[in-house]
């Protein structure tokens, strides 16, 4: 009897053959993973993922025909149905592209350069729903464009719907998870268990109908919720 669950589903989306080959060849040499498909730009990417279901698609930012970013909010923004979770590996380590591709809707953002456990963690990482940007880099990006992500004229409805639908507890939590604190580290600071914690942080996501962390995070901040001082 195998109680093993079944392994994260793949998807690698790279313009260049030679990229293509080498994360097929990491990823599937995973006991926990399955590449079911490749594409070389948006278009194909998104077909790919109609047809194959994946549960974490590996996309490029650059790429012919159709980009990585609009390719994201095609598969993964807020008009997709089931959509996959996107983890963005590309050459670029520019503010804007992270800002662009968490906001179209990737889970999290690596660069190229990146050693293959890293990569392969990535994956392990998105695919459990969770961000992949280090607090030291969600603070930096998300504190840096905070004013984009919260119209002054529309943020305290939401900011009222917000508090209006979480506990004190959750709360707290939410603001923790946007200051970039881990699980283990957000139950340091409230002494509780990172069990704990693990169950107020899907409690928050499932009662804002948030998909991660990272949307979790865009929305403390648009909303005011933390400031982006520091």
């Amino acid at each position: 009897m195998n109680d093993a669950p079944p392994p994260i589903r793949v998807l690698v989306c790279d313009d260049q053959a030679l990229v293509r080959t080498g994360y097929v060849t990491i990823f599937s040499a995973q006991p926990d993973m399955e590449v079911v498909g490749e594409a070389e730009n948006g278009h194909e990417a998104v077909r790919a993922a109609g047809r194959l279901r994946p549960d974490v698609v590996v996309m490029d930012i650059r790429m012919p025909l159709l980009g990585g970013i609009e390719a994201t909010r095609q598969l993964a923004g807020p008009d997709a149905e089931a959509p996959p979770k996107v983890l963005v590996v590309t050459t670029f380590n520019v503010d804007a592209y992270v800002y662009d591709a968490l906001r179209a809707g990737a889970s999290g953002f690596l660069l190229k350069d990146a050693p293959p456990a890293e990569l392969v963690n990535g994956i392990r990482t998105v695919a459990r729903g969770e961000a992949l940007l280090a607090p030291a880099v969600t603070r930096h990006l998300i504190g840096r464009f905070a004013e984009h992500l919260r119209p002054a004229d529309t943020s305290r409805p939401a900011r009222e719907d917000v508090v209006r639908a979480l506990t004190p507890r959750e709360l707290e939590v939410l603001r923790r998870i946007a200051e970039g604190l881990s699980n283990a580290e957000i139950a340091a600071k409230l002494f509780i268990t990172p069990e704990t914690v693990k169950t107020y942080v899907s409690r928050i996501l499932a009662k804002l109908g948030l998909r991660d962390r990272v949307q979790a995070v865009v929305l403390a901040y648009r909303i005011g919720l933390v400031s982006s001082a520091g």
